[in-house]
């Protein structure tokens, strides 16, 4: 990725072109046309935000004919969640192999519980015998 996602993410008009996006994908013209109701900006202005998340890893374009298509890229938007869930929770990278060692742990104590076939072990429920 070129440019940083929230680097990307620090502009209300592109912030404004992902939500259009989140609905469905869009042709080109049709981000531009909703970006001009809400902000005096250019044809190229547009494109230039599109590009910038492109860049970013945010939206994808697809080409039918001389038609553009833009859409969320989920890669992108997965890689800025990560990222957020790393800062807000350091220790969601440890969380399975600890699973792992705690039913590991849980394993070892239901054996140390368990009757002993041991000889000379008196299991729980049976009597000791006294010579």
């Amino acid at each position: 990725m070129g440019v940083n996602v929230f680097d990307a993410l620090g502009d209300p008009v592109r912030r404004s072109i992902l939500v259009l996006l989140a609905a469905d994908e869009q042709p080109a013209g049709a981000v531009v046309a909703a970006v001009q109701r809400h902000t005096p900006i250019s044809q190229p202005g547009v494109s230039q935000h599109l590009k910038v998340l492109r860049d970013a890893g945010l939206v994808s374009v697809r080409a039918e004919g001389a038609r553009r298509f833009y859409a969320l890229d989920r890669s992108g938007l997965d890689a800025a969640r990560s990222w957020l869930t790393e800062l807000t929770d350091p220790l969601a990278q440890f969380a399975q192999p600890l699973d792992a060692l705690a039913t590991e742990i849980a394993r070892g104590k239901r054996r140390r519980a368990a009757p002993s076939d041991r000889p000379g072990e008196d299991a729980p429920g049976r009597q000791a015998r006294h010579a």
